[in-house]
């Protein structure tokens, strides 16, 4: 790896340089670009996929990353304010004339995208770069200061967190991507962690966070156990050995009900992408990107619902961390053998913002809309194997419906 890629993959780039960003931009772009080839070679030009509530059309999640990026800077004459910029400000024509009729989700519906009559993966392709070549030709115009880029700065993180995405629907459609899952390891004891007083949220106003992820506040956390790293496979297997999908006492009302309706629908026994358990081994098949792959005893469980996560924790007599815990032994514990990075991990509590939250002027037309979930999704922590390494931050928070199990989401668990 060159210095100045491994300067442009790191959680800093939250407060990339103009320099830095004309790198990363080109970077993601060309990882957006690699997965679209992928779609194309496996599924055609047109790349159809079934209706499903849980994805999106992979051809306008690409097309909708180029629409995002330059809807804020090429399209917006404002874009030098920031975060200060309003969400109305008059927008410059589009390079694509149709672009808004068929990328922007203000205007097309999740249920309508399947029948858009989209352009196929070439004219999307040429979309993505002119679009990159003109934000980067502004780049090249606009003062290395913090406001100026932190459009450049969100469209950056936006792909990735979108490239991620477009991994997690080559998963579910079971579309090869080539990626490969960490290696297990060895178990270590749980860490033992002081009570304290810690304060949540974004502590640097100056660098790139989402909405959600801003603003402080101070909590008194008393001391606590948690798992040194996620749940594993062959201690996830003994929770199904001693019948833990059939113990309604495990799960909560609204979880028994979801694990009975997934039942139903695909007889569910384990987690999703399961295909075969070895109760006396710990080992199990699971489906990873089209082919059945053993994972081994010591690898992490993943393809987790909450629920499912939540009943495992009562089972061993646990509990799920709060995000306030998480982050503690994120950042205390990292020399004690804390491990965290192969997934995103559940934590206790509903989405909530911090004090101070204020919404992203783009955050809707991204559908990172956190707001309209707040209540009902749950936090997720850390980071996934598919997770690019500017977004590894122990600080940042992700969300997800408690029922969700279609991305790269595991768990750990704190003693009561």
């Amino acid at each position: 790896m060159s210095a100045a890629f491994a300067a442009i993959d790191t959680p800093g780039m939250r407060r990339a340089t103009r320099e830095q960003l004309s790198l990363a931009l080109m970077d993601a772009r060309n990882y957006t670009l690699q997965l679209l080839a992928r779609f194309e070679h496996a599924l055609g030009a047109s790349l159809r996929v079934p209706v499903l509530p849980e994805i999106v059309p992979p051809l306008w999640l690409a097309g909708h990353v180029a629409w995002l990026a330059e809807y804020w800077i090429a399209r917006n004459p404002q874009r030098a304010l920031g975060p200060r910029c309003p969400a109305d400000t008059v927008r410059l024509a589009s390079v694509e004339p149709q672009a808004d009729e068929w990328f922007d989700p203000r205007l097309v519906g999740h249920a309508e995208r399947w029948s858009l009559a989209l352009p196929e993966a070439e004219a999307v392709r040429a979309y993505l770069l002119d679009t990159v070549e003109t934000t980067l030709e502004l780049l090249e115009r606009t003062p290395d200061e913090d406001e100026a880029l932190y459009f450049f700065r969100m469209a950056l993180f936006h792909e990735d967190l979108r490239g991620e995405e477009l991994v997690t629907i080559a998963q579910t459609l079971g579309i090869p991507l080539g990626l490969e899952l960490p290696p297990g390891m060895a178990t270590r004891a749980p860490l033992a962690l002081p009570a304290t007083k810690w304060t949540l949220g974004w502590p640097d106003d100056h660098s790139f966070a989402l909405d959600i992820e801003r603003g402080h506040e101070a909590v008194q956390v008393p001391e606590f156990e948690i798992d040194a790293q996620p749940v594993t496979w062959a201690q996830y297997v003994e929770f199904i050995d001693d019948g833990g999908y059939d113990r309604q006492d495990l799960w909560q009302p609204r979880g028994w009900d979801w694990l009975q309706a997934e039942a139903q629908r695909e007889g569910r026994r384990g987690p999703r992408h399961v295909e075969q358990i070895g109760i006396a081994s710990g080992a199990v098949m699971q489906g990873f990107f089209g082919k059945p792959m053993r994972m081994g005893a010591t690898q992490v469980a993943m393809h987790v619902s909450w629920w499912e996560a939540d009943a495992w924790a009562r089972w061993s007599g646990r509990r799920l961390p709060t995000e306030a815990e998480w982050e503690i032994a994120a950042v205390q514990a990292a020399r004690r053998g804390w491990r965290w990075g192969e997934v995103r991990e559940w934590t206790a509590g509903t989405l909530r913002p911090f004090a101070g939250f204020r919404q992203d002027a783009w955050a809707a037309h991204a559908e990172l809309d956190a707001e309209t979930m707040f209540g009902a999704a749950r936090v997720l922590r850390g980071a996934s194997f598919a997770t690019r390494a500017r977004l590894r931050h122990v600080r940042a928070r992700a969300w997800a419906l408690p029922g969700r199990d279609d991305g790269f989401f595991g768990f750990r668990t704190c003693a009561p």
